[in-house]
């Protein structure tokens, strides 16, 4: 009885002396989510070279929406499969506010709806760089600086906090 009252002792005041901080810098996610933002794109990027598939989601071929969603799903996070209903998802940012591992939508070629998402490989003071799947080369990195891509831009979602 002593020795099992003795090790609760000790159990509630080593509990007591763990830190329960979160606190993080501006902008700085928890090194636990730094890590798995890290294998998403390692994931996204093991991809470049593969070849533009509508509905795609495999080595075979994937479409824009394909490639983050199955990236995500790697580290066990699901995402709607469209770029309009992955762009519901986490919380609209401020380009200035971008990091690696956000979301990245455009409205191309004059839609009126988000239809086309990439995920942000790096990020510096004048642009935005971003994989993602493109019909005309597939899994690709492209950047904000790029005409097509700069004029085209709608919203930056973080999901991973």
């Amino acid at each position: 009885m002593k020795k099992i009252l003795l090790f609760l002792i000790l159990a509630i005041a080593l509990a007591s002396c763990k830190s329960t901080s979160n606190a993080v810098g501006k902008n700085e996610p928890k090194k636990e989510n730094r890590y798995t933002v890290n294998k998403i794109i390692d994931k996204a990027e093991d991809n470049i070279g593969v070849r533009y598939k509508a509905g795609g989601t495999t080595k075979s071929g994937f479409d824009c929406s394909g490639l983050v969603y199955t990236s995500f799903e790697s580290e066990n996070i699901k995402l709607p499969r469209s770029s309009f209903e992955q762009s519901k998802i986490g919380k609209i940012i401020n380009s200035n506010d971008a990091q690696k591992g956000d979301l990245i939508f455009f409205k191309t070629n004059k839609s009126k709806q988000i239809n086309h998402v990439g995920l942000i490989v790096e990020v510096n003071s004048s642009e935005i760089k971003f994989v993602h799947s493109s019909t005309s080369k597939g899994v690709i990195i492209s950047s904000t600086k790029e005409a097509y891509y700069g004029n085209s831009f709608a919203q930056i979602n973080r999901v991973i906090e």
